[in-house]
C-alpha cells in the first residue's frame, strides 16, 4: 500500500523524486548484504517480522536506525506512518523499492488521516511500523501516534532498535546512523505495551512512556551488547 501525497513539487524536487530512490535502493542494497545481524531480545519476548508478514501489530524505533531497519525488515511488507513532505515524498519511493508500503501523515500534517489509514492496515492483518520521535524530534521522545492507533485498534506495540557495532553518526537532530560495510548490527527488541481500548487521556500518556522506556531499553541494551557505552 502506497498512499498518494497531494504535495506539489517543483522542477528540481520532481527531477530528485525520479533519480535518487533508485540511486539509494541499490547503494543500500550493495551495502547492506555485507552487514551482519546479531538479534537479541528481553525474556519472553517473540522477535518478529523477519522473512514474512507476522500479523496485525505496531511496531516502534527511534528515526536514527531507519537505514539498517529498512534492510532488516525488507521482507515484512509492513506500512509505515511517513509525513507529508517533499523529504516525505523521497522517504516512500525508497521504501516501495524495498517492498514497503507508506501511509503519509504525521503528528504535524494529516495526523488524523494517517492514523486512520495505518488502522485499516491493522485490520486487513498487516503490520504497522512507526519511527517514534519522527520527524523532528526531540530525539528519543515517541509521539503518541503509536499509542492512539493502539487504543483504536487493540493492536499491540513492539518496541526495537538496531544498533550497528561501526557506524557514522551525522550530525542531525535524530543522530542518524549510517552503518559501514561488513559491520555487525544488533537487532534489541523490548517487551511489548498493550493499550486497553478504554483507557482516558492521563492513561494514554501513561502508556507513551511506558513505550518510550521500552525503546529505550532496547537500544541501551544494543549498546551493552556491542560493549559500546550509552550516551
Amino acid at each position: 500500500m502506497i498512499a498518494k501525497a497531494t504535495v506539489q513539487f517543483n522542477l528540481r524536487q520532481r527531477v530528485v523524486l525520479a533519480v535518487v530512490p533508485r540511486i539509494v535502493w541499490a547503494l543500500l542494497s550493495l551495502v547492506g548484504r555485507t552487514w551482519r545481524f546479531e538479534v537479541i531480545a528481553e525474556e519472553g519476548v517473540d522477535p518478529c517480522l523477519m522473512g514474512e508478514r507476522s500479523g496485525q501489530f505496531i511496531c516502534c524505533f527511534w528515526h536514527q536506525c531507519v537505514l539498517p531497519c529498512t534492510v532488516y525488515f525488507r521482507f515484512s511488507r509492513a506500512v509505515i506512518l511517513i509525513s507529508q513532505s517533499f523529504d516525505g515524498e523521497l522517504i516512500t519511493r525508497i521504501l516501495k523499492l524495498f517492498g514497503f508500503g507508506a501511509v503519509r501523515g504525521s503528528s504535524s500534517r494529516g495526523g488524523r488521516e494517517g492514523l486512520l489509514g495505518l488502522k485499516r492496515v491493522l485490520d486487513h492483518g498487516g503490520t504497522a511500523i512507526f519511527t517514534a520521535d519522527g520527524p523532528r524530534g526531540p530525539i528519543y521522545r515517541a509521539k503518541m501516534g503509536p499509542i492512539k492507533l493502539a487504543h483504536l485498534t487493540g493492536a499491540r506495540v513492539g518496541a526495537f532498535h538496531l544498533e550497528p557495532e561501526r557506524a557514522w553518526t551525522m550530525s542531525s537532530w535524530d543522530r542518524f546512523l549510517v552503518p559501514k560495510p561488513f559491520t555487525r548490527i544488533v537487532v534489541s527488541w523490548a517487551n511489548w505495551t498493550y493499550v486497553p481500548t478504554d483507557l482516558t487521556e492521563s492513561q494514554l500518556e501513561e502508556k507513551r512512556a511506558e513505550l518510550d522506556a521500552a525503546i529505550e531499553r532496547a537500544r541501551l541494551r544494543a549498546l551493552a551488547h556491542l560493549g559500546k557505552a550509552a550516551e
